[in-house]
C-alpha cells in the first residue's frame, strides 16, 4: 500500500533537477485542463420595482439579445473545441512529462507534444472525450457520485501516456480497476496539499502556481505506484501498457 509521505518525497527528488521545466509544464497543464465555472444564469425579473417599469418594450432589445446569444454560443463552442482538440492532447503530454521525469529524472519538454502524432492523436482525443462525458453524466446525478467517479477515471490520461491506443473502453475500465480501494486515500492526498495552496493564496495568489509542480509530480508518482500494483495483481501487463520496448517506428 502506498504512503503519501513516500510519494511526496519521490516527487521532491524529481523536482530537484526538473523544477523550472516542471513549472512551465504545470502552467500549460493548468491552462488547458483547469476547471471552468458554471454557466451564467439570466433572470429577467419584473417584480416590485414600480409601475413605470411595466411599460418597457422588450422587443426593442430583441436584436441585442439575439446577437448576445449568438456570440455566447460561438464562444462556448470555441472553448469546447479548444478543450477537446488542443486541451486534451496537451493534458496527456503534460502528464507524460511528469511520468517520464520520474522514470528517468530528466525534464524533456518534447513530451508535451506526445499526443500530437497521427498514430496517437485521435485515439487520445476519443478516450479523453469519453472520460469527460462519463464524468459529466455522473455529475448530473449528484455532486458526490460525480466526485467519486472523477477519482475512478482519474488515471485514464496517465494510462494513455503508456499506451495511447489501448482503447477507449479499456482505458476507463483499467482506471476504474486501478483506483478501486484507493479513491478515499486519493481524496486525502488531495486534501494534504491544502496547506500549500493556502500559503500560495496568501502570497497574492501567485504562490499557488509554484505549488502546482509539486502536486503534479506527486500525482505522477501515485500513478506509477498504482500501475506497479495493477501489473502485480494481474489487472494489466507490461505488454498492454507498452512498458516493454516498442516496435520500431512507434515513437
Amino acid at each position: 500500500m502506498w504512503e503519501r509521505k513516500e510519494l511526496k518525497q519521490r516527487a521532491k527528488d524529481v523536482l530537484r533537477v526538473t523544477y523550472w521545466k516542471a513549472f512551465l509544464v504545470s502552467l500549460i497543464f493548468a491552462f488547458v485542463g483547469g476547471g471552468g465555472g458554471g454557466s451564467p444564469s439570466f433572470n429577467f425579473n419584473s417584480g416590485s420595482s414600480g409601475s413605470s417599469g411595466g411599460n418597457l418594450d422588450w422587443t426593442e432589445f430583441a436584436p441585442f439579445l439575439i446577437a448576445f446569444g449568438v456570440i455566447f454560443l460561438f464562444v462556448l463552442l470555441f472553448a469546447l473545441a479548444f478543450r477537446i482538440f488542443l486541451g486534451f492532447p496537451l493534458e496527456v503530454g503534460s502528464i507524460q512529462f511528469f511520468t517520464q521525469a520520474s522514470n528517468r529524472h530528466e525534464g524533456n519538454l518534447n513530451h508535451l507534444g506526445f499526443a500530437f502524432n497521427r498514430n496517437r492523436y485521435w485515439a487520445i482525443v476519443k478516450a479523453m472525450l469519453w472520460k469527460g462525458f462519463l464524468n459529466f453524466l455522473w455529475y448530473l446525478l449528484l455532486i458526490i457520485p460525480g466526485i467519486v467517479k472523477s477519482y475512478a477515471y482519474f488515471m485514464v490520461p496517465y494510462i494513455l501516456t503508456d499506451n495511447p491506443n489501448i482503447g477507449t473502453k479499456r482505458a476507463v475500465d483499467l482506471s476504474n480497476q486501478m483506483t478501486r480501494g484507493h479513491k478515499f486515500r486519493m481524496f486525502v492526498l488531495d486534501l494534504s496539499f491544502i496547506g500549500w495552496v493556502l500559503l500560495g493564496v496568501l502570497a497574492c495568489g501567485i504562490g499557488v502556481l509554484f505549488v502546482l509542480p509539486y502536486i503534479n509530480a506527486t500525482k505522477a508518482e501515485l500513478y506509477l505506484e498504482l500501475r506497479h500494483q495493477a501489473i502485480v495483481n494481474g489487472l494489466t501487463t507490461e505488454e498492454e501498457l507498452r512498458l516493454t520496448p516498442p516496435p520500431p517506428g512507434y515513437y
